[in-house]
């Protein structure tokens, strides 16, 4: 796992319960806004149907370089959180860390005592859908 999203995972399973939550607001409040070229064309987004909220996401693919982009509304904090998270943990990474992320590292954040099997389905979905990228950009020689 690559390291800042190692990072992460450890300051969740680190932080009581009760804060956790909080926590993950906290990531919310902290995604960073689409560069100008994907708000003026949504279209290049993908969308994330395992998220309850209007999700989407765009990945950037280099040989060298991973960069994550993710819309989500306000009125959205879990799916935020979750974006906010592999945004912080995954973007700048290289593709080979990216790939090398475990499918259920999330699990490990404790929030699955907090959030409800759907919402930790968003994660699933939201990583799955970054790594299927990441593979066809790869493959396609990107």
């Amino acid at each position: 796992m690559r390291d800042a999203l190692h990072e992460i995972v450890e300051e969740f399973a680190d932080t009581p319960k009760e804060l956790r939550l909080p926590l993950l607001l906290d990531f919310a409040n902290a995604l960073p806004p689409l560069p100008d070229r994907l708000e003026d064309d949504r279209d290049a987004m993908e969308p994330v149907e395992e998220c309850q909220a209007p999700l989407f996401l765009a990945v950037d693919v280099t040989t060298d370089e991973v960069r994550l982009f993710f819309d989500a509304p306000p009125e959205a904090p879990t799916s935020r959180g979750f974006a906010s998270v592999l945004h912080q943990g995954l973007d700048g990474g290289t593709p080979e860390e990216v790939l090398a992320t475990p499918n259920d590292f999330y699990m490990s954040m404790g929030l699955d005592e907090l959030v409800t099997p759907l919402r930790m389905r968003g994660m699933a979905g939201m990583l799955a859908r970054v790594k299927r990228r990441v593979a066809e950009e790869m493959a396609s020689g990107g």
